[in-house]
């Protein structure tokens, strides 16, 4: 077999954990490409919830092999926390592993993310303050840590020796013995799960196993192709999988865009659909619309099908998955943007930044509840057609449906890319 690419098709939050979870039963790899613990994936199975920042979503369904690529950065403090709480809750963390080649998030990236967010004032970008991007910005400057060197922490230390003096010409002062110490203290920790992951990959791909290669954040935040400067750090468009795990793009089998059935987003930027309103607050309130890492309220508004449409185009996603439809239960009307009023000249990004006005088309809401609907044909018409408005403008068919948060709450269609074993459904 070969991999299948789950990517989120908005601004991130679309759900893409529990769609993992879901097709993780089939697969013998689990593997993110990219982003750090500023991305929280929810799983939710029977009366447990797990929120999880950095490690595969694929853990949860005890997945053979879950990968933390070399395309992610990884702060030892969250993950030697995740893993902890996972083990607390149940969950073998034993096979989780942690390519040598990621990059290591450490104090005083966190300390640099917060002074620049505060210096950036009311233009602030709307970041987790967890470090993310001047870990990437260490990377690109060729001064990152990577996670193979925990392996020897004298190197290690000397290392860090040199960044200090360097941070100290730009007045950050850092404790070189405490941040050793304590990284020494995480290393313990870490080490038995650090390997070379891209051999690990390979192997299984050879093996003729199936690879699920899971992103962070959605494909309209990322660094090339998002609404930058509000975006994240990372590549997080379906091409960042094969740099950040690396592979081949003749390994992919398809490309999975998850997309809420309704547009939100956390921090800064432009979100042309916003709804400043009680409709707004609904969706907020029905779709428990609040970040798991930081538990920021999201903004929310109706779905924007002219940012579907191009994060299909940049990510090539060939099937969606669908998440949320039953949040829209209550809502007599509902609104789709399917353009823009007198969009300005360029590319997506430039066209919203500009102060895109959303025109809209009109749908009758179908008023049922389809929380325990286990077929297509289960689904109001008013819902069937409201997903094949969004087939028809994206482009591309919608093979999974999400009704509730529960693992067994997806609708799988005729033509699904994924084969779901039977227990799971």
């Amino acid at each position: 077999m070969s991999v299948t690419l789950v990517i989120g098709a908005q601004w991130g939050d679309e759900g893409k954990g529990r769609i993992v979870d879901f097709l993780s039963r089939g697969a013998s790899v689990v593997a993110r490409f990219g982003g750090g613990s500023n991305a929280g994936h929810t799983v939710r199975v029977a009366d447990k919830t797990y929120k999880l920042r950095i490690v595969p979503s694929g853990v949860v369904a005890g997945v053979p092999h879950c990968i933390i690529g070399p395309g992610t950065v990884v702060s030892p403090t969250a993950l030697v926390t995740e893993l902890d709480t996972l083990e607390f809750n149940g969950v073998d963390t034993s096979r989780v592993w942690v390519s040598d080649l990621a990059h290591l998030i450490l104090p005083y990236h966190i300390e640099i993310d917060k002074s620049a967010e505060r210096e950036r004032g009311q233009d602030a970008l709307g970041t987790t303050g967890n470090g993310i991007g001047p870990a990437y910005v260490d990377r690109v400057a060729r001064t990152g840590m990577r996670a193979g060197e925990l392996l020897d922490m004298r190197r290690a230390r000397q290392a860090l020796f040199a960044r200090t003096q360097e941070l100290r010409s730009r007045g950050i002062v850092l404790d070189l013995d405490a941040t050793v110490a304590e990284l020494t203290r995480q290393a313990e920790r870490i080490v038995p799960h650090i390997r070379d992951t891209v051999a690990l990959l390979h192997e299984e791909l050879r093996a003729g196993k199936h690879v699920l290669a899971e992103g962070a954040q959605g494909s309209l935040l990322d660094v090339n192709f998002g609404t930058y400067p509000y975006v994240t750090s990372s590549v997080t468009i379906a091409g960042g999988a094969c740099s950040g795990l690396g592979f081949g793009p003749k390994e992919v089998d398809c490309v999975l865009g998850v997309v809420k059935a309704y547009q939100t987003r956390v921090g800064g930027g432009p979100l042309p659909t916003e709804l400043q309103d009680q409709q707004g607050e609904e969706l907020r309130k029905r779709g428990a619309e609040f970040g798991v890492v930081t538990g920021r309220p999201r903004r929310c508004g109706w779905l924007d099908l002219v940012a579907l449409r191009y994060a299909v185009q940049i990510s090539g996603i060939t099937h969606l998955a669908l998440t949320k439809l039953d949040v829209l239960d209550t809502f007599y009307q509902i609104s789709v943007c399917t353009g823009y009023d007198n969009p300005s000249e360029g590319s997506w990004p430039f066209v919203i930044a500009h102060g895109a006005t959303p025109i809209y088309e009109m749908m009758p809401g179908w008023l049922k509840p389809t929380v325990s609907a286990h077929s297509w044909e289960d689904l109001p018409y008013n819902a069937r057609e409201y997903i094949e408005l969004i087939e028809s403008f994206a482009g591309v068919p919608v093979s999974y449906v999400s009704v509730g948060p529960e693992r067994m709450q997806i609708i799988v269609r005729p033509g699904a890319p994924v084969a779901i074993p039977a227990r799971v459904r």
